[in-house]
């Protein structure tokens, strides 16, 4: 598998993402086809706006079967992860996108209850699990990024959900779509209700594909933990995207238990200084990266990446987007 470079040039639609089939697949690996996109949807097939299979409160299980025997109780559930309603058209096409890391116990977890809860909300959706496989500090916004090329390449998503393998949502009326504007989805964790400061927007968060492309992404140069949601809270606030988010009584999410093993970087905070510098230049417009292997599992779908960019400089590979990205900002410098 080769490096990976994606060049921007200014004026990307945002209807339209370059798909290539070069490194998409393992070597090897069979290419296990995902469900093409919907065409011509039936107006009267559409599902409701409001899904009738919603329960409201839904527990999180601690104890789960294991992988290899978790796929019979989600028969319905296609391999990579995806899943679509059989009686009606979605109306929403969603990726959930994890950054991973040494996170197994936790994951296991993850997947059983995100297809439990998931499911209820009669949406098109895949689960795509984005490892950092390489030994450099642990970059949750650079594996965002590659999450959001990567899934693109195989369905045309229209939301993204990023979301951390160690936040769980317990009511699935908080639905997992993209509204108008950005949306922050945990807003109530454990026991601890309310916002910490207004740009808030880590843990778990709703961002569009026109979003996304409009605000050229994360940044992908904080490695270590922190500051990196203040970042595209900023992208955002500049290009007049309020961040949105759903009552408290709704938002509430369960935090599993683990020992901090990504060190915060202090530099991180002087990095954010200089968003407004490095956004049109850091973000997807500069992302690079080494996929080092991929699996359509049964209940998601596996990238393993290697981000350290500096090792692979002369055996970038350029894709090309098919159009432009067009910058729309309330301050232009």
């Amino acid at each position: 598998l080769g490096f990976f470079k994606l060049n921007v040039t200014e004026g990307l639609s945002p209807n339209s993402l370059p798909i290539s089939e070069n490194n998409t697949w393992t070597a090897g690996f069979p290419q296990i086809p995902f469900i093409s996109t919907p065409r011509n949807k039936s107006i009267e097939n559409l599902c409701p706006l409001i899904p009738p299979n919603l329960v409201g409160f839904l527990p999180v299980k601690r104890y789960v079967p294991s992988m290899d025997k978790m796929h019979y109780h989600f028969p319905d559930v296609n391999y990579g992860g995806r899943y679509r309603p059989k009686h009606c058209t979605a109306r929403h096409r969603v990726a959930i996108i994890v950054p991973y890391r040494d996170r197994e116990d936790h994951l296991q977890v993850f997947i059983y209850h995100m297809h439990r809860f998931l499911s209820n909300q009669q949406i098109d959706y895949g689960i795509f699990i984005i490892e950092q496989g390489d030994d450099a500090p642990f970059n949750r916004a650079k594996l965002l990024n590659v999450g959001f090329v990567e899934s693109l390449k195989l369905y045309d998503y229209e939301c993204f959900i990023f979301h951390d393998v160690d936040l769980l949502p317990v009511d699935d009326r908080n639905l997992y779509t993209c509204p108008q504007q950005p949306r922050h989805m945990c807003v109530t964790i454990d026991r601890h209700t309310g916002v910490y400061y207004p740009m808030i927007f880590g843990g778990v968060s709703a961002l569009s594909k026109v979003h996304m492309l409009r605000v050229n992404g994360f940044s992908n140069s904080y490695w270590g933990w922190g500051a990196e949601d203040d970042d595209m809270s900023y992208r955002l606030h500049n290009l007049s995207l309020r961040i949105q988010r759903r009552s408290p009584y709704i938002a509430r999410y369960v935090s599993l238990a683990h020992r901090k093993t990504t060190r915060s970087n202090s530099k991180n905070l002087y990095l954010l200084a200089t968003w407004n510098d490095r956004r049109k230049s850091d973000g997807l417009t500069s992302l690079a990266y080494r996929v080092l292997d991929k699996a359509f599992n049964r209940l998601y779908t596996w990238i393993k990446v290697d981000l350290r960019t500096d090792q692979w400089e002369q055996r970038r590979i350029t894709l090309p987007y098919r159009h432009s990205l067009t910058y729309t900002s309330n301050s232009e410098t």
